[in-house]
Parts: C-alpha cells; structure tokens; sequence
C-alpha cells in the first residue's frame, strides 16, 4: 500500500513488519529505495516507477543488506546500484539469499525475477560523499550498529533522510552488529538534523514524518532505549531487563529473539 506521497516522494509499506520502500522522482532521475517484500508488492513498485520513469535516469538505493531490503533488487536489473563499501564486502551473502529463498518456499511465493545479492555501481566508502544527479545532490553517510553495513542518505533540495532501520516511530533497536556502534549512529543522525534542513524522515520500517519534533522524539526514544538498556545489562538487572523487553512493539518469538540479540551483543561489547 502507500503510506505517504506527495509530488517527489512515493513512500509504500508492506504487510510485512511495515517494511518501506520508497520512490523519488525528481526531474533528472527516479531513485528507488529497497524494493520488498512480497511478489505483488514488488510488482506494484515496478509499475508505479514504469509509469512516471519517463526517459530519466533510473538509480537503486540500498540502506543495507538484511535480506528483507535487498529482496526485489532483480526486479530493477537497469538501475544504477548504491550501497555502502560493507554491502559491497558483505560476509554473508550466500547466508541472505538463502533466507529470501527460504522465505519465497515456505509461503509458495514465485518471483518473475531471480533472486540475487546486489552488485554495486556505487560505492559509499565514508561519511559525506556525495553524488550529484543535475540539481540533485545525495549526502551519504555510513550508519553501522544494527548491521555493519547501513547508510543513511540525505536528498537534496527536498529534505529527505533515509535512514534505513533506524529512527522508526515504533520499532526500539535491534542491535545486529555492535551497541557501541549503533549509539554512535544515533549520535550522527543527531549532528545529520543539526547539518542538513530535513522536511521528511522515511524509517525503513514504520511511518514517514515530516513533523520535526517527532523526528526529535524518535531519535531520543531510541537513545534513551538503548541507555537503559546497556544499565541494566552492565548491572545484571534481570527485572530492568525483562520490562526493557515488554517495551518492544508486537512481542512475539521475534523480538524475544531481538532482544536476546541485544543484550548478548552488550555483554560482549560492555562487560
């Protein structure tokens, strides 16, 4: 379904964990970012951008490589490809793919695309870099602690963020990589709004705002989190800990097993 849209910004979201995927056109180019999740709704996005692409450049975005966001990457095989220098490097590719195939197996889902892990045209190797599209200017900037690999990407004249699974309304951090990390992400994105005039922040899951409080809100909301968190592991506070858990939206098997994640990964980094 879409989410969000206005004149440059498509943004849809998925039946599935409300996963995003967004379209900007802008008058030189058409920018996809992480096409997914489900075969229908991979079509749609193919659609829509057959639709408005015109004769524009056609570029494909990657905040990183979690096999739910690099899924419909082959649905868009003549788009120029972006990514970090860790998605590039990725050491488990072979690991991702077998999960969107195990995935399309279990729910009988068949793609009219192959699946595959994405090659990149562009690299981003460190914060800053830059890529210029006519008057369009992407800010790219290394985001790693949920994975070693994520990007955050700002579009110029508009006021985008893309901040991939960071800064969501209601999802708290699931650290994949390093605590350490993903709090200095956080502190990043906090210097992105000091540097940069964002209008719109598009979550990879969860909704778009162009509220610039709300985007405040969720940037604390995730700090505060993860603070509290690293406390109570550093403290061995299983009480703190199990309230920390029943703070996740949607508790389920999934975010029990995030969670577990979490304090591992804090354990192992703090203690």
């Amino acid at each position: 379904m879409i989410q969000y849209k206005n004149e440059q910004v498509t943004v849809f979201q998925s039946e599935l964990y409300q996963t995003t995927a967004t379209v900007i056109q802008t008058e030189e180019m058409v920018l996809i970012v992480d096409p997914n999740w489900l075969a229908g709704e991979v079509e749609a996005i193919k659609e829509y951008v057959n639709e408005i692409k015109g004769d524009r450049a056609l570029y494909l975005l990657f905040t990183h490589g979690d096999f739910d966001h690099i899924i419909g990457y082959q649905a868009f095989p003549d788009a120029t490809t972006i990514g970090s220098t860790g998605l590039q490097h990725h050491p488990q590719k072979e690991e991702k793919l077998e999960m969107i195939r195990d995935f399309d197996r279990k729910n009988y889902i068949a793609r009219n695309y192959p699946i595959a892990f994405p090659s990149l045209d562009i690299i981003i190797k460190e914060d800053g870099q830059q890529l210029h599209v006519g008057d369009t200017t992407m800010t790219f900037y290394l985001a790693p602690g949920h994975t070693e690999d994520g990007l955050i990407t700002i579009v110029e004249p508009l006021g985008i963020m893309i901040a991939g699974d960071y800064l969501s309304d209601f999802e708290l951090p699931f650290i994949y990589q390093s605590a350490k990390a993903y709090n200095h992400t956080l502190e990043k994105a906090g210097c992105i709004f000091a540097t940069h005039s964002v209008r719109l922040l598009i979550p990879g899951h969860g909704k778009a705002t162009a509220d610039s409080s709300e985007m405040k809100r969720r940037l604390a909301m995730a700090s505060d989190y993860l603070k509290r968190l690293c406390e109570a592991v550093m403290a061995n506070n299983e009480t703190a800990l199990a309230a920390l858990y029943r703070e996740h939206a949607f508790l389920s098997t999934f975010t029990e097993y995030c969670h577990k994640e979490n304090v591992s990964i804090i354990q192992r980094e703090y203690q």
